[in-house]
């Protein structure tokens, strides 16, 4: 086995994960985008924002399945308007579905340079996405 190459376990822990993401985009391409940029999530049986029915304070995280409806529809403005983060996480997404069917298909590692790059877009999503929840504070 080359240095490169990853074994069995990690290729089955990848597939795994690479359906669990395939999986998630499939469901918000499932659901019909809210009109009202957010609560598409409650298509699902789950109730509303937590934070927004006790504090009326939009979370982190409002917009994004309908931010991931939109852009499993092609529709990135809407997409965009709904939660940019969560556009960007679903893009993310997609590129790491790419990546990990690669690895799970050809058993090499990806390299120093894409897991660097990997790691520095988790952090900028998740930094973005606190930035843009903080900015629509001040707005919503």
């Amino acid at each position: 086995m080359s240095s490169d190459s990853c074994g069995l376990g990690v290729r089955v822990i990848v597939a795994a994960w690479v359906l669990v993401g395939g999986g998630l985009l499939g469901v918000a391409r499932s659901l019909s985008p809210a009109s009202a940029g957010l609560g598409t999530h409650q298509q699902l049986g789950l109730p509303p924002c937590s934070m927004r029915m006790l504090f009326g304070l939009r979370c982190p995280a409002c917009g994004m399945t309908t931010s991931w409806s939109w852009l499993t529809r092609g529709d990135l403005v809407a997409s965009a308007s709904a939660n940019l983060s969560g556009m960007l996480l679903g893009l993310f997404v997609v590129l790491l579905l790419v990546l990990g069917f690669r690895l799970v298909w050809y058993g090499r590692s990806l390299s120093c340079r894409v897991n660097w790059w990997v790691g520095f877009g988790v952090v900028f999503i998740g930094v973005l996405s606190v930035a843009e929840w903080l900015v629509r504070l001040q707005f919503d």
